[in-house]
């Protein structure tokens, strides 16, 4: 006994008419995702490398958002129920060829159509079981994706408030120490150099050569001599 028409198959459709390609080739892909949920459909489509697969996930999403705004259907519950493509019209352009003839090129066009259709109520169940059976279901997956992304985009500022303090307190504190300008502690800060008790630790007049010998800009050789001035303090600590 004969199946239903075309046009009188159950379902929800979405049609594109006059895409550019044969109406072969788009069965070759639509041949893939018959039958297959709208999950594994899409993914059968992402990874495939035939052009006209970018058209039929087009054509796929159209038919799942209108079951969903138009019959109230879950994507979730859905599955590829039927698929295909009829040729449309034929473009008959010509180029030519040697001693005055011509050849015909036909640029072919396709009508592709999927529908979609609901699971029965037993295998919707089935396939929820099966899902939560393999560590919950791709919704509930990305959702917890979502909550962790969220909260690490609300800790990021507060941790850049935390450096920030620190920093501004830390030039603060190497102002405070004599022969140290503001500019030259906070290029300090940005260089990372030894931490403040240690440069506390330099003896008064140590600190006043030290503020004679830097002239100008001269944060370099302000670093390496500050460096060496508080390792050269440290060993001495360590030796009495």
């Amino acid at each position: 006994m004969a199946g239903p028409k075309t046009n009188e198959r159950p379902g929800t459709r979405a049609q594109a008419k006059h895409v550019r390609g044969s109406a072969s080739k788009a069965r070759r892909v639509l041949n893939l995702i018959r039958n297959e949920s709208v999950e594994d459909a899409r993914t059968i489509l992402q990874f495939s490398e035939t052009g006209v697969s970018e058209v039929v996930s087009k054509v796929l999403e159209s038919a799942v958002a209108n079951a969903g705004h138009n019959d109230g259907i879950a994507e979730d519950e859905l599955y590829v129920s039927a698929c295909y493509a009829d040729e449309g019209v034929t473009m008959k352009r010509f180029k030519p060829r040697a001693r005055g003839r011509a050849s015909r090129i036909n640029k072919r066009t396709a009508h592709i159509t999927v529908i979609v259709s609901r699971y029965e109520a037993d295998e919707i169940d089935a396939r929820r079981e099966r899902q939560a059976a393999r560590g919950g279901t791709s919704a509930a997956q990305a959702e917890a994706r979502r909550r962790r992304v969220q909260s690490s985009q609300d800790d990021a500022p507060a941790a850049a408030a935390d450096d920030s303090g620190d920093a501004e307190s830390t030039a603060t504190d190497l102002t405070d120490i004599n022969g140290i300008g503001p500019k030259f502690a906070e290029q300090l800060v940005a260089a990372g150099v030894g931490s403040i008790a240690a440069l506390a630790a330099i003896s008064d007049d140590k600190r006043a050569e030290l503020a004679d010998d830097i002239q100008g800009d001269d944060i370099d050789g302000w670093v390496e001599q500050a460096q060496a001035m508080v390792d050269g303090g440290a060993a001495a600590e360590e030796e009495e």
